[in-house]
């Protein structure tokens, strides 16, 4: 095929993956994991300084990287930030790990790495989760990277690849870590398919260059200087050196921890080949899977595909296996964890698909069949990608929306920054939260607010503020704090400012009160606007 052909194909799947992942990326409420990410990038903005914490949040890279678009877009102050900044980076880097699978034309042949690059595009969970401001997409494209620069370093070993693969272990190190759980699957898959081609007599790389000890050397160095750079905050922290260590300590305790994150071994297969719930559509990535099962039975029978390395074969076959297996024996399980082992199902279907092909030999009218099946079945998988995020965003019946932010929290933070204009402050208007209930990414909407107190119980001294938002559980004592404790002429009215039960996630209910004064001036404020509006001439 003409390389113009190739770079065309690529182009064109690339212009798909970024249409999916980049269009309204304010559209969805922010999850409390993401606003936590975001409060500590504007720590970092704000102070210069970034301190990593063991215990939780994971590594540093993706802070560090929003530094970039967070400074093309002006932005100065955590205030400043928004959710299509944040957002933007794993949104890069779904569309990068599209146009990285160019890398594989080598090991594995054009049609296979095409085929690849246009299921990273289509699949909901890629496009889902490249669309949140979490490191799972960041950790899958540097674990793709080193994969990629392994192979390629056997296929033709030399100091470059050997760099390239330390740095995004590196890296890998310095986004989370279950990037160990990665590592280790790509050095058992290496060992193992060097012990497999062995036994046949046949070597992975030319003789007398296997194992050159100064590139193994190289690519540890860089690892360990990578990893150590992020996680020292370059060098402005050096204890986070250490607390990247000490840290697995902790994540070992909760992997194998009862939770409300504990889930039976099978979960992450119920969610990519069959869920629907609540009237809702029916979800599957069943395509991925299938594909991904013809490929990894071609790496165990050694069948013969055009293009395709047999060796490659083999390795992502064990790497996958191992990936997935390793994911589904821990308790512990989140849904965006599918990420890793996914993409290696399919980099497995990508070859499964030209395995299929090649099975039904020459004939044009079974070959168009096949072809048609499969294009019916990806745009099936396109349709899922943009319902996910376009239409399912926040919605339960979505299978990879989890512990989410309600679409409630719109209406929230609107209606307080609606009574801020009605307030002499504005911005500086004290609000006052009061709950033992986890309130993230309440924060977040709140960010522009330069007076807001978080109370876990209601404090029986000190003023009320004019704005208050409590929990049900708060009420009570609420009530006796506003109407029974001030003394006869001292007691303000309060007025609940929703008119229907709004919850901010499932089952964590707000309610919200504000002051008669100022209810009333916003009242007196929106029916202005509303008048403005009617009487606003056409153009």
């Amino acid at each position: 095929m003409h390389s113009y052909r190739v770079a065309g194909i690529f182009l064109a799947t690339v212009l798909l993956a970024a249409g999916l992942r980049f269009p309204s990326l304010g559209r969805r409420p922010m999850h409390g994991d993401e606003a936590v990410h975001a409060a500590k990038l504007g720590t970092l903005l704000e102070q210069g300084r970034y301190a990593y914490d063991p215990e939780e949040f994971h590594g540093p890279t993706l802070n560090y990287l929003t530094l970039v678009p967070a400074r093309l877009h002006a932005a100065v102050r955590y205030a400043d930030l928004d959710e299509r900044t944040l957002r933007s980076v794993p949104a890069a880097m779904g569309v990068l790990l599209v146009a990285a699978c160019a890398l594989l034309i080598p090991l594995v042949g054009v049609p296979a790495a095409a085929a690849a690059a246009l299921l990273t595009a289509l699949s909901p969970a890629m496009v889902f989760y490249s669309r949140y401001y979490i490191q799972e997409t960041l950790l899958v494209f540097f674990s793709f990277g080193a994969l990629i620069s392994v192979c390629r370093y056997l296929l033709r070993p030399c100091a470059g690849w050997a760099v390239s693969a330390g740095a995004f272990v590196g890296l890998m190190h310095a986004t989370k870590e279950t990037s160990v759980i990665a590592l280790a699957s790509l050095l058992v898959s290496l060992f193992l398919t060097l012990a497999f081609e062995g036994r046949r007599g046949k070597a992975v790389v030319p003789p007398g260059k296997l194992w050159r000890w100064q590139h193994l050397l190289s690519a540890v160095l860089t690892a360990m200087l990578v990893s150590s750079l992020f996680f020292s905050s370059f060098l402005r922290h050096p204890r986070g050196i250490v607390d990247a260590v000490t840290a697995y300590r902790t994540y070992l305790e909760r992997a194998g921890s009862s939770s409300l994150h504990t889930h039976p071994w099978h979960y992450y297969f119920d969610l990519l080949l069959y869920f629907r719930t609540d009237g809702g559509p029916v979800w599957t990535e069943g395509l991925i899977v299938g594909l991904a099962l013809v490929g990894f039975f071609a790496s165990l029978t050694g069948s013969s595909i055009p293009g395709v390395d047999r060796r490659m074969l083999r390795f992502l076959g064990f790497y996958t296996l191992l990936m997935a297996t390793a994911y589904s024996v821990i308790p512990y399980k989140t849904p965006w964890c599918l990420l890793g082992f996914l993409h290696g199902m399919i980099l497995l279907a990508g070859i499964g698909a030209v395995r299929l092909l090649h099975a039904f030999g020459t004939a044009r009218i079974r070959r168009t069949l096949v072809l048609a099946c499969l294009g019916a079945a990806a745009v099936h998988l396109g349709w899922q990608a943009w319902a996910g995020s376009f239409r399912y965003e926040a919605d339960p019946r979505n299978p990879y929306v989890y512990a989410h932010t309600s679409t409630d929290v719109f209406v929230i933070a609107g209606r307080i920054e609606r009574l801020a204009r009605a307030h002499p402050l504005g911005p500086a208007m004290p609000i006052q939260i009061i709950s033992r209930e986890n309130l993230w990414p309440l924060p977040w909407y709140l960010r522009r607010f330069s007076a807001v107190q978080w109370w876990n119980g209601v404090p029986e001294a000190g003023a009320n503020a004019p704005v208050i938002l409590a929990t049900p559980d708060m009420e009570d004592a609420l009530v006796r704090k506003l109407y029974e404790l001030p003394p006869p002429g001292q007691r303000e009215l309060y007025v609940n400012i929703f008119d229907r039960r709004l919850e901010l996630r499932p089952r964590v209910e707000i309610r919200g009160y504000a002051v008669t004064t100022l209810w009333d001036d916003y009242r007196r404020l929106e029916a202005q606007d509303a008048v403005r509006r009617l009487t606003r001439p056409t153009q």
